[in-house]
């Protein structure tokens, strides 16, 4: 009986190791091209490795069978589509464009064939990048959120912790496609919670002290910084400039609040780059990108910097703490 098991072991096993070659060919490395439009010092940090260690349990590992092949923008999407060319001749298994619409943007006006993950877009149907999310067509797919409704919850968030404020500076890159829809569908909810916007436009790092100075001279008694490469590129100005200005600000990411800021709301990076981790992996086994829904973003996180609350003195209201993900000393 002991020698009939062996044989029908080593029957099936025969069988099966031809499968198993199909699926990942042994020895096999996979190239996987990363545009990110941060610098290489943020791009080490928890979210990226929640995409390298995702994939590392999905059975890629960096230095056995899978390269990743990186190139970063430092905050200047005029770069781009130069470091997509690179990335593109480099012949890759798939591209992760790793966070940023203009970067995701780039990618797909640079190759049709290799397939395309990106992270952290927001309304990819918006702005192109998909037909559609259940049907995204083409070499694209990815995961994002809607902008539009999310800025709404930053005013009501920032109103009900700060209720005197009147006029808030919203912080963003006019270059990024994304929020021309975003300020328009910023503007009821604005109304509804007795706001007045003013526009604070930067493009680049001389950009941010006039533009400060003139939210100041607007008389801007508060701040909604929305995600933008640009500004999580020059955080430690901003925030530095924040702080004098005495300005409560609300952020579009929690890593502007783990460096300092006020507060934050918004989609986590962490899980983005998790599930793009997911997308990459279905893709080195075979899939389509065009069969890939898009996914849209399920988690959302409220965290607040208490030792800043302090600094600029306010005290956050209880029904505020009890909602928050994470509240920092």
């Amino acid at each position: 009986m002991r020698l009939i098991g062996l044989a029908v072991v080593l029957i099936l096993s025969l069988a099966l190791a031809p499968l198993a070659a199909e699926a990942q060919p042994a020895g096999k490395v996979y190239r996987i091209g990363v545009l990110s439009p941060f610098s290489s010092s943020f791009d080490p940090g928890p979210s990226f490795e929640a995409f390298r260690q995702t994939l590392r349990e999905l059975g890629y590992a960096e230095g056995r069978n899978i390269a990743l092949e990186y190139r970063w923008a430092d905050g200047r999407y005029e770069r781009l589509p130069g470091l997509t060319a690179e990335l593109v001749r480099l012949g890759p298994d798939v591209i992760f464009s790793a966070w940023s619409t203009p970067a995701a943007l780039a990618t797909k006006q640079a190759t049709t064939t290799i397939p395309i993950v990106f992270a952290g877009v927001g309304d990819a149907v918006g702005v192109g990048l998909v037909a559609s999310l259940a049907r995204p067509g083409g070499n694209v797919t990815g995961s994002t959120f809607i902008t539009e409704e999310t800025i709404g919850k930053q005013l009501e968030l920032l109103k009900e912790v700060v209720p005197r404020i009147s006029r808030v500076g919203v912080v963003i890159n006019p270059v990024n496609p994304v929020y021309g829809p975003v300020l328009r569908a910023s503007a009821a909810p604005a109304r509804a919670l007795g706001l007045q916007l003013e526009v604070v436009g930067v493009q680049g790092a001389k950009d941010f002290e006039p533009a400060f100075r003139a939210a100041i001279k607007e008389h801007v008694d508060g701040l909604v910084v929305l995600r933008d490469a640009v500004l999580i590129a020059n955080q430690a100005r901003l925030l530095t400039l924040a702080a004098t200005a005495r300005l409560p600000a609300m952020y579009g990411m929690r890593e502007f609040v783990d460096s300092g800021g006020f507060m934050s709301y918004g989609p986590s990076l962490g899980e983005m780059y998790r599930r793009a981790a997911y997308l990459v992996g279905k893709i080195l086994k075979g899939a389509k990108p065009a069969d890939l829904p898009v996914e849209q973003a399920t988690k959302f996180e409220l965290v607040i910097n208490l030792k800043t609350a302090k600094a600029l003195g306010l005290t956050i209201p209880k029904s505020i703490l009890v909602r928050a993900d994470e509240i920092i000393q």
